[in-house]
């Protein structure tokens, strides 16, 4: 789109240019009387034609195809510009736009992880930060904290009270009531068998 209006104001400064001397009846055309005439030649089927030529001719398409430079900085100023940083700022706080992020690099973020663990640097500098003992202290501490303890308990009895938790719990008990029979049974066999 931008294209196509540097190209119609790169035609408008050659038709001004060339009908800048020009005097229609002893007056000299003025600015808004050239514009709305040039306006009016592009409206009309052959002027519409005619852009269509000329956007179409191989050479003008070759001298209109941006340079990848260009477009990168231009991309990078409009990410890491204030106002963009302000934009993403605002997008986040926003709870749906931030799920659609999230969602939409979930696999790349896990593909991400899988190679971290993976190199041996990474594992290293993990390892050195969970044996870090400012960190063990600080875990300790908090694991034994009373709020720490009343999440946790909440956390557990959220999950008991959740009917796909129960479903399996029940399974369980079934299950173990089942083996305990069979061992039962098993075992008053063997003593009716001595």
């Amino acid at each position: 789109m931008k294209t196509r209006v540097s190209l119609l104001l790169i035609i408008s400064v050659f038709m001004l240019a060339s009908c800048g001397g020009a005097d229609v009846g002893n007056e000299k055309l003025d600015y808004d009387q050239t514009k709305k005439m040039i306006v009016d030649i592009l409206k009309t089927d052959d002027g519409k034609k005619a852009i269509q030529e000329i956007i179409s001719d191989e050479d003008i398409k070759q001298q209109l195809i941006m340079n990848e430079d260009v477009v990168k900085s231009s991309i990078e100023q409009a990410l890491t510009s204030e106002k963009a940083e302000e934009f993403w700022k605002r997008s986040f706080q926003d709870p749906k736009f931030a799920e659609a992020v999230a969602k939409s690099m979930k696999t790349e973020h896990e593909a991400l992880l899988k190679d971290l663990m993976k190199d041996p640097q990474y594992q290293q500098l993990f390892i050195d930060i969970l044996k870090d003992p400012e960190l063990q202290k600080e875990y300790s501490t908090v694991v034994k904290s009373k709020e720490f303890r009343e999440h946790l308990q909440n956390v557990i009895s959220e999950t008991i009270e959740s009917p796909l938790y129960k479903a399996q719990i029940e399974d369980l008990l079934l299950k173990a009531a089942k083996e305990a029979g069979e061992k039962a049974d098993k075992g008053e066999k063997d003593k009716d068998k001595s």
